[in-house]
């Protein structure tokens, strides 16, 4: 007798423009791409909160999902997600212009590029 898949609760985010979803990925510290997945979607609101947009897919659909973009691991359960930085919170204040004999330029600071939602503590590859 055939087994039923696991189903686990993928976050996924709106397409716009389209009535698509497209499945969530973070990246490790050290920098790899991942596939986030979660045992129970209580589990995914507590690491990303109540808000977050799911759908129910088995390991193989997920997998199969993943691939093309050149994911192969999948971190499910993880305790944390960060949120994806915006552009506009990345960047830093500038230096203040001074007034007076010895006037300087106002100097931007390099603002950090935007990063893609990091899975961090807690998480176990699957």
């Amino acid at each position: 007798m055939d087994e039923v898949p696991d189903t686990w609760a993928v976050p996924v985010r709106t397409v716009p423009g389209r009535q698509a979803l497209a499945v969530r990925t973070a990246r490790l510290p050290q920098g790899e791409r991942v596939g986030l997945a979660f045992s129970s979607p209580e589990r995914l609101a507590s690491a990303m909160g109540a808000d977050q947009p799911w759908t129910p897919l088995c390991e193989s659909a997920l997998r199969s999902m993943l691939r093309p973009l050149g994911v192969h691991r999948i971190q499910l359960d993880p305790l944390l997600v960060a949120p994806p930085v915006a552009p506009d919170e990345a960047r830093v204040g500038t230096v203040p212009q001074q007034t007076g004999p010895t006037r300087a330029t106002t100097v931007p600071q390099q603002a950090a590029p935007a990063r893609p939602v990091a899975a961090l503590a807690g998480t176990r590859p699957v």
